[in-house]
């Protein structure tokens, strides 16, 4: 049994490493592209206007960022789907934003689709809650690239690094 211990992570870096590695070549093969530095840089630039946008109250630019489709998937409820819904979850939370900030750290992808890893802190009030809630927290999210060159979030998922209130 201790030598399973022993021998299991080393198993699980041989399995991601050949695997990554496998990805590699599929998109080689198929013709695909990983980022350019350029996408890259774009991606991460989103996040200036997506704050701006958040501390403006300006939902509609906000959810402009989101593909048609979109799923935000955040914790403790159900997946949100589409701008549509996004914006009529946003409006009925009755929320001003007093501070936004995303942080991607990590942006990698092939072709029109990329995945961004990264960090939020944000405080907000909501109609009738007395004290302004400040949040921080990690968000995961995949992109895709639109016609015209620009990127939008496909997928959202975040979740607070908080604790749950007793």
């Amino acid at each position: 049994m201790k030598k399973l211990f022993m021998i299991l992570p080393f198993v699980f870096m041989l399995c991601f490493t050949f695997g990554c590695q496998k990805a590699e070549e599929v998109a080689e093969e198929v013709g695909v592209a990983p980022l350019s530095d350029e996408d890259v840089a774009a991606i991460k630039a989103l996040t200036i206007p997506f704050d701006e946008a958040a501390l403006a109250g300006d939902w509609n630019t906000l959810v402009a960022f989101f593909t048609e489709d979109a799923v935000l998937m955040g914790p403790n409820g159900p997946s949100i789907q589409g701008r549509s819904a996004l914006m009529g979850m946003i409006e009925s939370l009755g929320m001003t934003i007093t501070e936004h900030k995303i942080d991607l750290v990590e942006v990698d992808g092939y072709g029109d689709i990329a995945y961004a890893r990264g960090t939020y802190v944000e405080t907000f009030s909501i109609e009738g809650v007395e004290e302004p809630v400040k949040d921080e927290g990690k968000i995961l999210t995949i992109l895709r690239k639109q016609s015209d060159g620009s990127w939008l979030f496909a997928i959202w998922m975040y979740n607070s690094d908080l604790s749950l209130p007793e």
